[in-house]
């Protein structure tokens, strides 16, 4: 993806203005980019697909510490949206007060129930009352607009910048190490190459008959393909049988395709959701 690409229409998120969603889509296109916040990721795929409405969507699909967003993996497999892009995000936690407001007097801390049960570290050291939220954001933003003087919230330096807030103290998350891959969607119509791509979305099933979900992953291996993730889902209606995502990454294009023409008569159904460049860690 590049800063360049027309994105005139915007960019569906998850979440409010100042998320981490936001946060990733300004990494992937640029600081000014205009995103279109969104209550469900189901209303992100939607709009993403919409072309009178957006450029396109940001979603997240796994993190390092939770592992797979399950219901977006469906909601890619149901959806007629391709993979362009994917960014890899650390997530960090901060603690953000309205201007002139002090540790002591702090009483409560507002957030998303993720983001205070990934800085209980820090939270255990106060008694200060935990209170949920539906967004890290929205914490930030009703801060701002309540003028809270003994309120804190967890959430984005982003939001802080967006909210007029004060980073109280920053990176308070306990473990430092906590990824969010976040892909890249836009309307499979849309038919722009990505340059030098050396990585692919796929979904499949086979027969299932004996081994031969073995047969397909020896094919990709001999392709010289390394398999960065493979996940299994049940396929409704089925007596318990599977469809699986993989995440391929190579060397060109052509070689992809090559292995895709070796595999495809060992399944049922083959559909490649995008073929794109490796996502960068920010």
């Amino acid at each position: 993806m590049k800063e360049s690409q027309d994105i005139s229409n915007g960019i569906a998120i998850q979440g409010y203005e100042g998320s981490f969603h936001q946060v990733a889509a300004r990494l992937v296109f640029g600081k000014h980019v205009e995103v279109i916040p969104c209550d469900t990721f189901q209303q992100v795929v939607k709009l993403a697909a919409d072309k009178k409405s957006s450029s396109g969507g940001v979603m997240a699909i796994e993190n390092s510490i939770a592992g797979s967003i399950l219901p977006n993996y469906n909601l890619l497999q149901k959806s007629n949206l391709r993979i362009t892009g994917e960014i890899y995000l650390q997530i960090r936690q901060n603690l953000l007060v309205n201007p002139g407001v002090k540790l002591e007097d702090i009483r409560e801390v507002h957030s998303h129930t993720m983001a205070i049960q990934q800085c209980y570290g820090f939270l255990d050291q106060y008694n200060w009352k935990h209170v949920e939220t539906e967004d890290t954001a929205l914490s930030a933003k009703l801060l701002h607009q309540h003028k809270g003087k003994h309120i804190a919230a967890i959430a984005s330096k982003l939001a802080a910048e967006l909210y007029d807030l004060e980073v109280l103290a920053p990176n308070i998350h306990t473990l430092k190490n906590n990824y969010t891959r976040f892909l890249v969607v836009q309307p499979e119509a849309d038919d722009s190459v990505i340059e030098d791509a050396d990585k692919a979305s796929v979904n499949f099933h086979t027969d299932h008959s004996h081994g031969s979900l073995a047969r397909v992953l020896t094919k990709i291996a001999e392709g010289g393909i390394n398999l960065s993730k493979l996940q299994s889902f049940p396929i409704p209606g089925s007596d318990f049988r599977y469809s699986f995502h993989a995440d391929m990454e190579f060397d060109s294009v052509d070689q992809f395709e090559e292995v895709m023409k070796t595999i495809k008569p060992h399944t049922e159904q083959l559909k490649v959701y995008g073929t794109y460049k490796r996502g960068i860690w920010k």
